[in-house]
């Protein structure tokens, strides 16, 4: 079905997914358009595709939106005409945050398939977490969908209303992740640690827990409590974090990425 891939916008988030694509289907013929042509041609380089204008792109069978979410109705009022002269079927994918698959419909004027995903950076790696939903899509083109998007990770079907909420964790979390990495290694930094030694501990530290998480039966609390030996040197440094408030302010973060996700409606 997807035989031809445009992309329209070829950021992190588009190359990311880009990349993921040229694994997961090796005969596919992309097609990368972006302001700055130095990014497509990276791009069409590396992964055998083609450089093109934002009207070559929206010819292929997947359009791949990878523009950023107040920029998105001026490329779609350009696009219009072409989008409404093609006969064929044809799958828009928007990145764009706050923007639901009906208003991206009303800005490309066109009742086509939508299918809205919202990944993360660590799909540049193939460890992304990738939500999707979707309007119109048949069952075949959301398998085929979900087999391109499994390149950059876990791909999970979500219902539209949750998708915002979605990003707020795993879209957002990545920067409030590498924010405690880097605090960890500046703790360790002020005990004496070498700088790199102290960020590499951090990272592996992080990846390791993470890994036992989703592969353990227990919560997080049960995970936690398991390292907090009575009287030791874990829990002291956990009763600092709670009078710091470490929770309620992750919390405030996420809840603050997911207003302002909303206000970008």
């Amino acid at each position: 079905m997807f035989t031809t891939i445009g992309f329209i916008g070829c950021g992190n988030m588009g190359g990311a997914m880009a990349r993921a694509f040229r694994l997961s289907c090796p005969t596919a013929e992309l097609f990368f358009a972006n302001r700055s042509p130095v990014k497509a041609e990276k791009l069409a380089q590396s992964l055998v595709g083609r450089v093109c204008s934002n009207a070559e792109a929206a010819g292929c069978s997947l359009v791949v939106l990878g523009v950023k979410p107040q920029m998105m109705a001026d490329v779609l009022a350009d696009l219009r005409p072409v989008l409404a002269a093609r006969g064929d079927r044809f799958v828009l994918l928007t990145m764009a945050a706050g923007l639901t698959c009906g208003r991206i419909r009303q800005m490309a004027g066109v009742d086509c398939p939508v299918a809205r995903i919202m990944p993360n950076t660590p799909a540049a790696i193939g460890a992304g977490v990738i939500q999707l939903c979707h309007k119109g899509l048949t069952d075949v083109e959301l398998a085929e969908l979900t087999e391109l998007l499994s390149g950059a990770g876990l791909v999970d079907l979500i219902d539209e209303e949750l998708i915002d909420a979605a990003c707020a964790v795993s879209g957002c979390g990545p920067a409030f992740a590498y924010m405690f990495m880097d605090a960890l290694a500046q703790g360790g930094q002020s005990c004496g640690l070498p700088r790199d030694k102290a960020l590499l501990y951090a990272a592996k530290m992080l990846e390791g827990a993470a890994k036992l998480a989703g592969q353990s039966d227990k919560s997080p609390e049960e995970l936690k409590q398991a390292v907090c030996s009575p009287g030791g040197a874990t829990i002291q440094g956990v009763y600092a974090l709670e009078n710091a408030n470490f929770a309620a302010a992750v919390q405030s973060a996420v809840e603050a990425s997911y207003k302002r996700t909303l206000e970008l409606k």
